[in-house]
C-alpha cells in the first residue's frame, strides 16, 4: 500500500509533470484502452437487460411460451434455433390463475405477400388467428373481421404497401403455395409495427396453416386491473409447469426468435471481445511502460547513485504507473460510451440488433474499464521497475546509455521453451487430437509464438541486424544496422505490438478465408444434382417434391431442411458438454444421386429413424464413432438418441449432423424445406411445373451455397470489432515507435556535431524503419504460419491454408503504412533544432 501513499504519488506526479512527453504514449494507451474495454461492458450490459419494446403483445402483460433453451448444469444454458411451442391446453391452465383476465393463445405462420406477381419487399410477415388481435390491440380502421377461410385483414402499413383496401383481392404465400384471399379488413395496431408485419386468419384457418395440431406458439395474458406483471408472471409459472413467463421488453423473444438470437449473440461477442481486449490492454501497456521506463536508465541511476533504495524506485514508478492508468482510464470513458453508442449503431445496421433494441448506459461498465486500466498499468509497471530498481549506482558515474547486451535467464530460458511449445501447438495437436480440439490448439500457436518473440526480441532483432550488416553497404546503411544491433531491446519493445498486429491479422484473416473456401469447394464438388429448387419466401413446402416426382423426365427428387442442433456427451467428471452444429434433413433414398458429403466410414444408407452422420470434425469432438449413440437436440428441444451410421468429410459444406428428413422438419419453427435437389432429363419440363409457384427458382447446382456458420450480420460485426482490435493495436505501434524516435534527440544532435548532414540522418532513419517493416512483416508471418497449417490440416488435411494475395499485400502494406511516418516524422521534428541547442536539451 506505501504504492498508493500520499508522499509516493506525490514524488510520482512530480515525475509525470516533468517528463509529460514521456508520459504521453502511456496515457493514449490506456485511455484508448479503456475506451474499448467501457465499449464491451456497455454491450454486455445492453445484452443482458436490454430489448425492444413488444409490438403485437403491447397489451399483453405477461406473454407465456416455452423455454427457449437447453437447461445445462453449471453453465449457460444454449438457445434454441426453432420455436419452442405449448400445448392448447395451456392457454386454459393460464386463465384459471388469479389475476388472469383473459388469455388468449397465438400462432404465427411465416406468410409472404404477393404484388405484380414479386414478393413484397418490407420486414417478415406473419400470420395469425383474429383474436390474437387483442394482444396489440389491433383497432378495426376499415371493413370487417374475417369471417370465413378465404378472408384476411392487413395491418394498415401492409396494405399501404400491398396497395390493396377492404374488397380487394391479395395474394399470400405460405410455404411455397400461393392463395387468393379477400382483404375483408384493415386494422390498426396500438404501437407502429417496425420488425414485423400482421395479417389475421380466421381461426381455423390459421391451425391450418400453422402445420401443428394442438399446440400454440405464444400465450397473451391480459392482466385484471391492478394486477402487477412481475408478480402475476410468477404465479403462472408456478401454477403451470413447463412454461416460461415474459414481461416488459422481453415478451418481445417470444413474438419473434430472432430477438433472443440477437440478445445473445450480443452478450456472446461482447464477453469474448472484452476479454481479448483486456488482454492487449495488459500487453500493450506494459510494453509501452517498459520503453518508457528504458528510456530514462541514466535518471533511475542517478536516483539510486543519490541513496534511492530499489524499493523506493519500485514504488515511485508504481505510482506513476497507477497516476497514469487512472487519468487515462478516467479519459476514455467518455469516447467509450461514444463508441458504444456507435457499435450499437453499426450492429443494428448490420441486422444483428434489432431496430428499438435500446443501448444500456450506467455507470458499471466504466468502472469496470477504470479498475482494469488501473490494474493493466500497476501490472505494467511492476515488470517494467523490476529490472530499472536493479541498476547500479556505479552506472551513474558513466554518461553513457548502453543497453545491457544479456536477458536474464527467466525470460530467456521461458522464450527459448515457448517457441517448441507454439510449434508443437501448431503441428502436433492437428495430428493427434481429433475433431475441434485441434483446430483450437493450432489457433493458439500464433499467440505462444508472439509472446516468445517477445521475450527473445532483443536476441531476435541483434540477429536479424548482425545478418542484414553481412553485405557491405554506405555509412547511413551502416548506420542504421549498428542503431539496430546497439539497441535490439529498444527496437524489441518498439516492434513486438506492429509484430502482434501482423500475426493477428494473418491468423484471423487466413483462417476464416481457409474455412469458407473448404465450405465452399466442399459444396460445390458435393453437390450431384442437375438442378436446385430455392425459394426467395420462407422455403418450400414439404409437399412438393412427390409433385415434382411425377413430372415427366425427372429422375430424383431430394429435399433438405437446415437448422441447428445441439449434441451432449458426458465430460467425465459427471457433467455434460455440448456443441451447437449446423444440421440438415435428407432423404436417404435421394442422397447417392443429389450429394456426395464424402463419407469416410459407415454407410448412408442406414440414415433412418433415430440415426445420425457426423462430420469428422464433430465426430472427433464428441468422440463418437459408426455404431456409437449420441444425444442429438433438435431445433425446438426435442432429443433424440441417435446411433451414428456413417462419418463424413464435408461437414464444412453441408453441416456437421445429417438426420432423416422427417426426423428434421417436424421439428423446425416453420416446416419447410430450404432446398430440393432435382436430376431431370426435361429440364423444360420442370420449368413449367415450377411456374405456378411465384417464390420458388430453380438453379443451377453451382448456386448452391456451403452450411451456414453464422449470418451475414455476425460475419460483418466480427469484421468490425477485429478493425477494433486492430485498430488498437496500431495505436500501440504508433506509440512505442514515436516514443523510440523521439527520445533519439541527442544522438541526432550529436551526428550531426561531428559532421552527419541531416538528410544523412533521415536516410539512416528510413533504413532503420525499413528494418521496423521488414523485420514486423517477416517474423510476424512467421509466428502466423504454425497456426494456419496447423488449422489447414485439422479442418481439410492439407498443409495448404487458404492465402490470397492481395490480403496478404493488404497486411504488408498497412504495417508500412502505421510504421514508415512513426518513425520518420518524429525523426524529422527531432531534426528541427540546431544540433547545439538539441544536444543540451534534457532527456
Amino acid at each position: 500500500m506505501r504504492t498508493l501513499s500520499r508522499r509516493n504519488l506525490s514524488l510520482a506526479w512530480s515525475t509525470i509533470r516533468g517528463r509529460k512527453g514521456g508520459f504521453a504514449a502511456v496515457l493514449l494507451a490506456v485511455a484508448v484502452g479503456s475506451a474499448v474495454i467501457s465499449a464491451c461492458g456497455v454491450l454486455l450490459e445492453t445484452g443482458l437487460s436490454s430489448g425492444v419494446p413488444a409490438e403485437r403483445h403491447h397489451r399483453a402483460a405477461v406473454v407465456v411460451g416455452g423455454y427457449q433453451a437447453m437447461p445445462v448444469d453449471g453453465d449457460t444454458d444454449p438457445r434454441l434455433s426453432e420455436r419452442v411451442r405449448l400445448p392448447t391446453a395451456t392457454v386454459a391452465k393460464v386463465a384459471a390463475v388469479a389475476g388472469v383476465e383473459s388469455a388468449i393463445g397465438d400462432v404465427s405462420v411465416r406468410t409472404s405477400v404477393l404484388r405484380d406477381g414479386a414478393v413484397l419487399d418490407g420486414p417478415p410477415v406473419y400470420g395469425h388467428g383474429w383474436s390474437a388481435s387483442a394482444l396489440a390491440p389491433f383497432t378495426l380502421r376499415s371493413g370487417a373481421p374475417p369471417r370465413a377461410g378465404g378472408e384476411v385483414v392487413l395491418d394498415d402499413a401492409l396494405a399501404r404497401r400491398a396497395g390493396v383496401a377492404p374488397g380487394d383481392t391479395v395474394t399470400l404465400v405460405t410455404g411455397s403455395e400461393p392463395a387468393a384471399y379477400r382483404v375483408s379488413g384493415v386494422a390498426a395496431p396500438a404501437v407502429p409495427l417496425h420488425r414485423q408485419s400482421a395479417v389475421f386468419f380466421t381461426e381455423d384457418r390459421a391451425a391450418a396453416l400453422h402445420g401443428t395440431p394442438g399446440t400454440v406458439d405464444a400465450i397473451g395474458v391480459v392482466a385484471a386491473p391492478g394486477t402487477d406483471p412481475g408478480e402475476l408472471a410468477d404465479r403462472i409459472a408456478g401454477a403451470v409447469p413447463g412454461v416460461a413467463t415474459y414481461t416488459g421488453d422481453d415478451r418481445s423473444d417470444v413474438e419473434t426468435l430472432d430477438v433472443g438470437r440477437m440478445r445473445s449473440f450480443v452478450i456472446e461477442v461482447a464477453s469474448a471481445f472484452g476479454a481479448t481486449m483486456i488482454l492487449l490492454v495488459v500487453i500493450v501497456v506494459a510494453g509501452t511502460l517498459a520503453l518508457s521506463v528504458q528510456q530514462r536508465r541514466r535518471e533511475l541511476a542517478l536516483l539510486r547513485a543519490v541513496g534511492a533504495t530499489p524499493r523506493q524506485v519500485l514504488r515511485m514508478i508504481g505510482g506513476e504507473a497507477v497516476l497514469v492508468g487512472g487519468i487515462g482510464a478516467v479519459l476514455g470513458a467518455v469516447p467509450g460510451v461514444l463508441l458504444a453508442m456507435l457499435l450499437h449503431s453499426g450492429f443494428t445496421a448490420a441486422g444483428a440488433l434489432p431496430p428499438g433494441f435500446s443501448l444500456v448506459v450506467t455507470p458499471l461498465p466504466v468502472l469496470c474499464a477504470l479498475l482494469v486500466c488501473v490494474l493493466a498499468a500497476r501490472i505494467g509497471g511492476w515488470l517494467a521497475a523490476r529490472r530499472a530498481a536493479k541498476v547500479s549506482p556505479v552506472e551513474a558515474l558513466g554518461d553513457v546509455d548502453v543497453e545491457p547486451r544479456k536477458l536474464g535467464w527467466f525470460r530467456l530460458s521461458l522464450g527459448v521453451l515457448l517457441v517448441p511449445a507454439g510449434l508443437a501447438v501448431a503441428i502436433v495437436l492437428p495430428i493427434v487430437l481429433p475433431g475441434e480440439a485441434a483446430i483450437e490448439g493450432a489457433a493458439s500457436s500464433a499467440l505462444v509464438l508472439v509472446i516468445a518473440v517477445g521475450l527473445l526480441g532483443p536476441r531476435l532483432f541483434g540477429g536479424i541486424a548482425a545478418l542484414l550488416g553481412r553485405r557491405p553497404g554506405g555509412v547511413t546503411r551502416f548506420l542504421a544496422i549498428a542503431n539496430s544491433r546497439a539497441r535490439a531491446r529498444r527496437l524489441s519493445s518498439a516492434t513486438t505490438p506492429l509484430i502482434m498486429g501482423v500475426t493477428m491479422a494473418a491468423a484471423q484473416l487466413f483462417g476464416a478465408t481457409t474455412l469458407a473456401a473448404t465450405a465452399q469447394d466442399q459444396a460445390a464438388e458435393g453437390v450431384i444434382a442437375d438442378h436446385v429448387v430455392t425459394s426467395v419466401g420462407a422455403g418450400i413446402s414439404p409437399g412438393l417434391a412427390e409433385e415434382l416426382r411425377n413430372v415427366p423426365g425427372v429422375r430424383t427428387v431430394g429435399r433438405v431442411v437446415r437448422t441447428s442442433a445441439i449434441l451432449t456427451w458426458p465430460d467425465g467428471g459427471g457433467g455434460v458438454q455440448y456443441r451447437i452444429s449446423t444440421a440438415q434433413g435428407v432423404d436417404p433414398a435421394a442422397v447417392p444421386d443429389t450429394m456426395d458429403l464424402g463419407v469416410l466410414r459407415g454407410d448412408l444408407n442406414g440414415l433412418t429413424g433415430s440415426t445420425a452422420a457426423l462430420s469428422r470434425l464433430v465426430a472427433g469432438t464428441v468422440g463418437v464413432d459408426v455404431g456409437g449413440t449420441v444425444d442429438v437436440h433438435l431445433g425446438d428441444g426435442t432429443v433424440e438418441k441417435a446411433t451414428v451410421v456413417a462419418v463424413y468429410e464435408n461437414g464444412l459444406g453441408f453441416g456437421d449432423v445429417t438426420l432423416p428428413h422427417d426426423v428434421v422438419v417436424g421439428h423446425t419453427t416453420d416446416h419447410l424445406d430450404q432446398w430440393l435437389m432435382v436430376n431431370t432429363d426435361q429440364e423444360a419440363r420442370l420449368v413449367a411445373a415450377l411456374t405456378a409457384y411465384p417464390t420458388l427458382r430453380l438453379q443451377d447446382a453451382r448456386a448452391l451455397t456451403a452450411a451456414p456458420t453464422g449470418d451475414a450480420g455476425g460475419d460483418g460485426i466480427g469484421l468490425v470489432l477485429n478493425a477494433v482490435l486492430l485498430g488498437y493495436l496500431a495505436i500501440g505501434v504508433v506509440n512505442t515507435l514515436v516514443m523510440a524516435t523521439i527520445s533519439r534527440r541527442r544522438e541526432f544532435a550529436l551526428l550531426r556535431l561531428v559532421g552527419t548532414r541531416a538528410d544523412q540522418v533521415r536516410s539512416m532513419m528510413r533504413r532503420e524503419a525499413g528494418i521496423i517493416v521488414l523485420s514486423a512483416v517477416a517474423v510476424g508471418t512467421l509466428a502466423a504460419l504454425p497456426s494456419l497449417i496447423g488449422m489447414s490440416y485439422a479442418i481439410r488435411e492439407s498443409v495448404f491454408p487458404s492465402i490470397p494475395p492481395l490480403m496478404y499485400l493488404g497486411i504488408v502494406t498497412a504495417a508500412a503504412a502505421i510504421a514508415w511516418p512513426a518513425v520518420m516524422l518524429p525523426a524529422r521534428l527531432a531534426l528541427r533544432p540546431p544540433a547545439t541547442e538539441a544536444v543540451a536539451r534534457p532527456e
